[in-house]
């Protein structure tokens, strides 16, 4: 069965291609494959990784060591274990990740799962989990972006995923323009994890996911309410991280 269908996939692959032809994730030129970034697009994309926080995955200009902290880190301990990010927010994983989050296109979460896989720690039989949207957002987009990263890396890694987890029981304004005291703030209590459901996160490994990760704020409430239920560890896993500045 699983020969017969690839071979149909295969036999109908050039006519899908010409009516539909694969796309630069960034800029919309037609490439070869999907999911695939032209030349300009993949020059531009800041790919992360070593030498970088073992905390945050700030970038080092040096190597340091594997298990050194950047000193936000170190004076202000994040709620979560460890962070880490495919790429830096720049200009076109910023347009991959508005794609995705306004855009209508949720096959672009296939791509960034692809590029956020290699940061997978396979030792541990982790439990992935997407930062929660609240239902009335969830209405007006019609789907939660990091559900589906986290689905799409569930089926690639053959990991399990709660994409059910943790409730949004409070809407939160834009983060954006907010300090890092108003943005504590403004999600203060915003997330919460039914009773019900902390069997299945008590003494595992939870891998947070998101598209983009800029002041921590979110990250850090979703990490807490994590850890209060049980979790040994919560990693964070998004797709690009905001080196310098931003908002959420």
């Amino acid at each position: 069965m699983f020969a017969a269908a690839t071979l149909v996939r295969a036999a109908f692959r050039p006519v899908l291609d010409f009516a539909l032809p694969p796309r630069c994730p960034g800029c919309g030129i037609v490439t070869e494959e999907p999911h695939r970034f032209c030349l300009d697009c993949w020059s531009a994309l800041r790919f992360l990784g070593a030498p970088c926080c073992a905390r945050c995955a700030l970038p080092f200009d040096y190597d340091a060591g594997a298990e050194v902290e950047c000193g936000r880190c170190l004076a202000e301990p994040p709620a979560f274990d460890r962070l880490r990010a495919a790429v830096a927010y720049g200009e076109i994983s910023r347009k991959v990740a508005l794609k995705l989050k306004y855009g209508g296109r949720p096959g672009v979460a296939e791509t960034m799962a692809r590029f956020m896989a290699r940061h997978l720690d396979m030792s541990e039989a982790a439990i992935l989990v997407p930062v929660p949207l609240h239902r009335w957002r969830i209405w007006r987009r019609g789907y939660n972006q990091a559900a589906l990263i986290a689905a799409a890396l569930a089926a690639r890694a053959g990991l399990e995923a709660r994409l059910d987890l943790i409730d949004r029981v409070k809407a939160t304004p834009p983060l954006r323009g907010m300090g890092p005291r108003e943005r504590k703030e403004a999600v203060r209590g915003a997330f919460r994890i039914d009773p019900k459901r902390k069997a299945a996160i008590k003494g595992r490994a939870v891998i947070l996911i998101d598209d983009v990760y800029t002041s921590g704020a979110t990250a850090n409430a979703c990490a807490r309410v994590l850890k209060r239920a049980g979790a040994a560890r919560v990693n964070i896993l998004c797709w690009a991280r905001v080196v310098r500045g931003g908002d959420d």
